[in-house]
């Protein structure tokens, strides 16, 4: 099956891909990738342009081009892969594609004629044409449970909530609607009070990414059945409620740290950054 992955240049997606595209190499894989989530924002509080700072431009710009590319090595590595090493161990074109809905956009999505596309933090709202274009439609995996948690940061928002748990949610996305689309399946984990938010963003998708690899597998079993599309996934329509969130504001990020709460860690970054090759 041909599945397109869309992601986000961000080490949560980095991470998410590293365990995802094991389970799908007998896929004949896609990837394209936003180079942000949102607008460019010149006025965001100092706390979130650091958090910016340590998911994108830490690794991208200085761990990532350390890394060798040469296949053999990335073949005999058991660490965990840049951007460019997943493209080539997996056999995957990779290239950021950013304006997903614009005419040249839409016609690269319809040369790689995708089966399915899987979206994991890309950065842009997908409308109707790319939607239509992928047979069995566009599975999105959010990271937070919906209805409740539908936008960005869902994880700052619950944690910011007292929620005893966080999780995340695969659905279809079936227009222009943000993160409202019928529901396949859920994942949940603990909140650790002892953890960052980071630690929680990250430990969300090693249950995150298994719900992608189940609807994926049973796509195919359902193609090879000669089913129809319209009943390969079953879902569960969203309530209407729920409550949207944007990007925190000085004052949330202050009552989060005002709760104990860490938005990352020394340590964070460096357990992660020895885990890479």
């Amino acid at each position: 099956m041909k599945i397109l992955i869309l992601c986000n240049e961000d080490i949560a997606s980095n991470y998410a891909l590293n365990m995802l595209l094991p389970k799908l190499q007998q896929h004949q894989l896609t990837i394209r990738s936003s180079s942000r989530v949102g607008a460019k924002a010149n006025n965001k509080p100092d706390a979130l342009k650091w958090l910016t700072f340590l998911e994108q431009d830490m690794f991208n710009r200085i761990l990532f081009p350390r890394l060798t590319t040469e296949k053999k090595n990335i073949e005999d590595s058991n660490a965990l892969l840049n951007f460019q090493q997943l493209a080539a161990k997996y056999d995957a074109s990779y290239e950021t594609l950013n304006g997903i809905n614009s005419e040249t956009a839409i016609a690269k999505v319809n040369e790689i004629a995708p089966d399915v596309i899987l979206s994991i933090r890309y950065g842009g709202i997908l409308k109707d044409k790319v939607i239509s274009v992928p047979t069995h439609g566009v599975l999105n995996l959010h990271s937070g449970k919906l209805p409740d948690y539908r936008g960005v940061m869902a994880t700052f928002w619950a944690l910011l909530n007292d929620e005893s748990h966080i999780g995340t949610t695969l659905h279809y996305i079936q227009d222009a609607g943000i993160d409202t689309g019928g529901i396949i399946s859920m994942s949940e984990m603990s909140v650790n009070h002892n953890q960052s938010y980071l630690w929680h963003v990250l430990g969300l998708y090693e249950e995150g990414v298994n719900l992608m690899v189940n609807a994926v597998e049973q796509i195919v079993n359902k193609t090879d059945r000669e089913l129809s599309a319209n009943v390969l996934l079953t879902t569960t329509p969203q309530s209407s409620e729920g409550s949207y969130y944007t990007f925190p504001d000085e004052a949330a990020l202050n009552t989060f740290t005002e709760k104990g709460w860490l938005l990352a860690t020394p340590s964070d970054i460096l357990q992660l950054a020895d885990k890479f090759s």
